[in-house]
């Protein structure tokens, strides 16, 4: 069962992707998960997900909403130190066509970024989606056996028809800067191209 869907279709005006935001999912935005994933699962495109599974993986997931409505939602699930995948990827079909799946998983890349992650990947059915976000088909064997946990439990586990995609991703890039103490920058906090200087360990005298 796939676990992204987003749209293929034209794009929106840009004056209606301008208007949409991404965010980190809370707990208030439970609901509105559950409307999005299980509304395409009920018609058997999606994995259903139950309040307890997305409560308990809530800071997996971003949201990208318009004022106070929330137009489509992703999840980044890390499975090594150094690989993750794009999951439960939906988009309202009010919102498709307006930019809101491609602004999702860019901002998922650099979270994957911040992390230090090496490679994301993702199953799908619209593999062209993931083509212009720089994703790459692979064969599912390549990828981590823990990738297939979610799919001991779908009805089409048997005769799964999804294409797994892959992105590497340019670690010189890399950039932890969320936390500021103070006002002083992360020391661990790494921008393009800026080496780091990590204290070094003596032993007591």
């Amino acid at each position: 069962m796939t676990r992204t869907l987003t749209s293929t279709r034209d794009a929106a005006p840009a004056s209606v992707e301008s208007e949409l935001l991404v965010r980190k999912a809370s707990m208030l935005d439970v609901p509105q998960l559950l409307r999005l994933i299980n509304g395409y699962a009920g018609q058997g495109i999606m994995l259903a997900r139950t309040e307890f599974e997305i409560s308990e993986n809530l800071r997996d997931f971003s949201v990208i909403h318009s004022g106070d409505r929330v137009a489509g939602c992703a999840a980044l699930h890390f499975y090594t130190p150094t690989s993750g995948e794009i999951r439960s990827l939906a988009v309202d079909p009010a919102f498709q066509g307006g930019g809101a799946g491609r602004k999702l998983v860019q901002a998922l890349l650099e979270e994957a970024q911040a992390y230090g992650l090496e490679a994301v990947f993702a199953f799908t059915y619209i593999p062209r989606f993931f083509a212009k976000q720089g994703f790459a088909e692979i064969e599912r064997g390549e990828l981590p056996l823990k990738a297939w946990k979610d799919c001991l439990r779908c009805p089409k586990f048997q005769c799964c028809d999804e294409i797994a995609v892959i992105k590497q991703l340019k670690m010189e890039q890399t950039r932890v800067d969320h936390a500021l103490v103070r006002g002083t920058p992360n020391p661990l906090a790494v921008l393009p191209g800026q080496a780091v200087m990590l204290p070094s360990l003596r032993k007591p005298h």
